[in-house]
């Protein structure tokens, strides 16, 4: 018996089905909402360490602060010279400026409405903040809101060294909670319905029970990541859940195994009327070990927009989802 690895395919596109969008087979018999909110209440019950994604390293820059709300929070996040990231609260203590305004010297914001210099060190009544840099995302620890055993560092997936990497990072502002983006990728099975114009020839070959354990708490799948109308690139992929926020879905065969898709889902400032917004951020992290992936990689600042513009076109459709679920339980309260 021939025991060698299957050659992989020089090319990676295969044709599609063709199958009418109309005449796909249902899918939901088997999108079940009892399975559905059984995953997101497991998630749920995951520890996040009190850590929450603020944004794409690469959005905080040294020497200008960056200014963002967490959980009704204010927050100022900046780097030192030396590219770590601190983060504090967004308000200055003597008068309450917005600290995203400050002028960044060295380490230190000084606020630009009386100079009162504020740093790593902190000072009375302005502490700040744990923050955490992946080298792919940003995060800042807020103890106060997570009201969990704190930890040192966010609860990372398993994804490829970003340094080797084409990393793309895409944020999306939806009027949901953070379960709202979660149970919307805990539903595999609307893929090709509601994005024919990315997926195509989708089948769910496993899905948790409602009382799943921890080895079997995931969705497996085949599918097709459209290119044109009739051609695709088919993979195996897996959905998990590595904190309350988060879902991850691992290529596990195909073109690109290895890689990830992160969607982080971080609570901001509600509107003034009271209802939720979430920010969305989806963080591809794609791998490969073809020989022509080096070349990709050098093109990165060219590769990665239409990645993120991909990414973006997903969640225009997916943020009406989660908003959908959230009128609708607003409606039942």
């Amino acid at each position: 018996m021939d025991k060698r690895p299957a050659r992989r395919p020089v090319n990676p596109l295969r044709r599609l089905s063709g199958e009418r969008w109309e005449a796909m087979e249902p899918t939901w018999r088997d999108a079940r909402p009892g399975i559905i909110h059984a995953a997101l209440e497991r998630a749920k019950a995951r520890p996040s360490g009190n850590w929450f994604v603020v944004g794409a390293s690469r959005e905080i820059r040294a020497g200008t602060p960056f200014g963002t709300t967490v959980a009704g929070v204010e927050l100022v996040a900046w780097r030192a010279p030396s590219g770590e990231l601190h983060a504090g609260p967004g308000a200055c203590p003597h008068l309450g400026a917005d600290l995203s305004t400050a002028t960044q010297s060295g380490c230190e914001l000084i606020c630009r409405w009386h100079g009162l210099s504020l740093g790593p060190s902190g000072r009375a009544g302005w502490r700040t903040l744990p923050a955490h840099d992946d080298g792919v995302l940003a995060w800042v620890r807020l103890d106060a809101v997570g009201g969990e055993e704190p930890t040192d560092a966010p609860i990372l997936p398993v994804r490829p060294e970003h340094t080797e990497s084409l990393v793309a990072v895409a944020t999306m502002v939806g009027t949901c909670e953070p379960d709202d983006v979660v149970a919307n990728r805990l539903d595999p099975w609307h893929g090709a319905w509601f994005h024919p114009h990315s997926f195509a020839d989708l089948r769910v070959d496993s899905a948790p029970g409602r009382t799943a354990d921890e080895d079997s708490d995931h969705f497996d799948l085949h599918v097709a990541f459209r290119v044109s109308r009739n051609y695709g690139v088919p993979v195996e992929a897996r959905f998990t859940c590595p904190d309350p926020r988060t879902v991850v879905m691992h290529i596990t065969r195909g073109e690109g195994a290895g890689s990830v898709v992160e969607t982080h889902a971080t609570p901001l400032a509600p509107h003034p009327d009271g209802r939720a917004r979430t920010q969305v951020t989806e963080a591809v992290v794609a791998h490969s070990d073809r020989s022509g992936f080096v070349h990709a990689r050098r093109a990165q600042p060219l590769v990665r927009p239409l990645i993120e513009w991909a990414a973006k076109r997903l969640w225009v459709d997916d943020i009406e989802y989660a908003e959908r679920l959230y009128q609708q339980r607003l409606r039942r309260m």
